[in-house]
């Protein structure tokens, strides 16, 4: 049964769409810029620069900051920026994996991390003519407790003094570490990293990085030479409990959204008390209402899992998601005021509406749903 309004749309529809504010982004990276104006800032573009869009992320901050140098995962990553006309350094935050790629990063002048012995191994005994003769600047990552990627701290020495000595490599290095627990200041773990990083290199010269987002927030002592911003420059929180803790908010840390995710109204339905919605019927309403049907599904990204009651932002007013998630559509109870309309804009995630508690209801984290933002969803950027 439909509601008692005409089913017309009187505004255009939008599927997914995508809101990319680029001021945003700016702000954000200032913001960052304030809370350490001693460091360098490597901006974290991986996977597709958290679904905003590797190659717009990278020129935008190209053309209006100072950005000191981009970090990615993967070559191909890297030698897209390039062939897009990228000029700052590149980092390989996973070094290589095939010793063939060292000459592929020496001809496009990138930098790579080396956390262990293999990779080691491939860039000193590579010959400086299959290099072009030209020296790779090396990152060296020392594993401080994450025990994911770094060479152990007992053979700090013996890595440092081999790299140095290296007629392939471009000195000084940097030393490195990633940090497990920053988001979470009650945990002692970081400082815990920061005393072996600080008792392995206090006594060398060589530019240092330890702050990713979380750090650069809460851990103003793990700031050093390079930091290496991702969730915050696009306007996320990085600290734990920012989905039901206003001190950890990116509002209060002075973030902005760069990314809302929107859609239309595509119709409206006038359901009975007693009457179910969607598939499986796991969520029947409790009263006569209007339920609103959106453009936008797993399809595009939002999460499938997300939880009847999921914040949906619409005409200034946040209303419950009902029914499961499908690949091209969600549904929303209205209310039985029925203001909205066909065409009507919902907002899913971003501006007035954090992604961080999205993700909560989701039973995920903001860095999944950014990355999950699919192909066909529409990019608009302003």
């Amino acid at each position: 049964m439909t509601n008692g309004k005409k089913q017309t749309a009187s505004k255009a529809i939008i599927t997914a769409t995508a809101v990319i504010d680029s001021q945003a982004l700016l702000a954000n990276y200032q913001q960052i810029k304030r809370l350490a104006p001693q460091s360098k800032i490597l901006a974290v573009l991986k996977a597709n620069s958290y679904g905003h869009g590797l190659t717009r992320i990278a020129k935008l901050l190209a053309k209006n900051t100072g950005v000191d140098a981009f970090g990615v995962a993967r070559l191909g990553e890297a030698l897209s920026l390039r062939a897009a006309g990228i000029v700052q350094p590149i980092v390989l935050l996973e070094g290589v994996f095939n010793p063939d790629d060292l000459p592929v990063v020496a001809v496009n002048d990138l930098q790579i991390i080396i956390h262990n012995q293999e990779q080691m191994d491939a860039l000193l005994d590579a010959s400086p003519l299959k290099l072009f003769y030209k020296q790779i600047k090396v990152w060296l990552k020392i594993d401080t407790g994450m025990h994911r990627l770094g060479i152990a701290s007992k053979d700090f020495d013996k890595f440092y003094q081999q790299i140095q000595l290296s007629i392939n490599v471009d000195t000084p290095l940097t030393l490195m570490t990633h940090l497990a627990c920053a988001d979470d200041q009650k945990d002692d773990t970081t400082k815990r990293q920061l005393a072996l990083f600080e008792q392995l290199t206090n006594q060398l010269k060589d530019p240092k990085s330890c702050a990713n987002s979380a750090a650069i927030c809460a851990w103003p002592q793990s700031h050093y030479d390079w930091l290496r911003p991702g969730l915050m420059l696009y306007g996320v929180s990085p600290l734990a409990g920012a989905d039901d803790d206003e001190n950890q908010s990116a509002t209060t840390l002075g973030l902005r959204p760069v990314m809302t995710l929107q859609a239309s109204l595509i119709a409206l339905r006038q359901v009975k008390a007693g009457e179910s919605v969607g598939y499986g019927a796991n969520w029947t309403s409790k009263h006569n209402t209007t339920i609103g049907i959106i453009a936008i599904g797993y399809g595009d990204g939002y999460p499938r899992h997300a939880e009847n009651g999921t914040p949906v932002l619409i005409n200034g007013r946040i209303v419950p998601l009902v029914g499961r998630v499908s690949m091209d559509m969600i549904t929303v109870d209205l209310g039985k005021q029925g203001i909205d309309n066909i065409g009507d804009i919902a907002t899913l995630w971003g501006k007035g509406l954090p992604v961080e508690i999205i993700a909560k209801h989701a039973s995920t984290i903001p860095y999944e749903l950014l990355c999950n933002i699919k192909s066909r969803v529409q990019i608009k950027e302003i």
